[in-house]
């Protein structure tokens, strides 16, 4: 077992690319529309600090660099509870937009130790966040 994690995903939205790119950058608005997201703070023009609470009791507390904003790419690196990086990609299909997830992430700390052995229910954590976040951003991209 390790304190490696990589996540990945592929979803369609019924948005065009850049109005979903448009609601993935407004990062100080994520708690109106992902639920797992309770609070951001700007550190900066490409920093925030990010708390995030899915299933599980545990509040993580992240700071998120942006590494790249692209209109088909949106990246930003990890510190605090996690350690890394997390990749949106944004290509046009059909009528909408087909959302790409890469994040892959160090788990330092208690954390980390606990992924040794709880390694399923983190996966199964993370799973329930991008589904708040797939449905969250759905809704708010319909609405612009």
């Amino acid at each position: 077992m390790s304190r490696v994690f990589a996540f990945g995903g592929r979803w369609f939205l019924p948005a065009p690319p850049p109005t979903v790119h448009e609601v993935l950058l407004d990062l100080e608005h994520y708690p109106d529309w992902w639920p797992q997201v309770v609070a951001v703070a700007s550190l900066g023009p490409d920093d925030a600090r990010v708390l995030c609470r899915s299933a599980l009791p545990y509040t993580l507390d992240l700071v998120l660099h942006a590494a790249d904003r692209s209109p088909d790419r949106l990246e930003v690196a990890l510190s605090g509870d996690l350690e890394g990086s997390v990749c949106f990609t944004l290509a046009p299909s059909g009528d909408g937009t087909r959302l790409g997830l890469e994040q892959h992430v160090y788990v330092p700390g208690l954390l980390g130790a606990a992924a040794y052995v709880a390694r399923p229910v983190l996966r199964w954590n993370h799973h329930r966040m991008m589904a708040g976040c797939v449905a969250g951003l759905t809704a708010r991209a319909g609405r612009r």
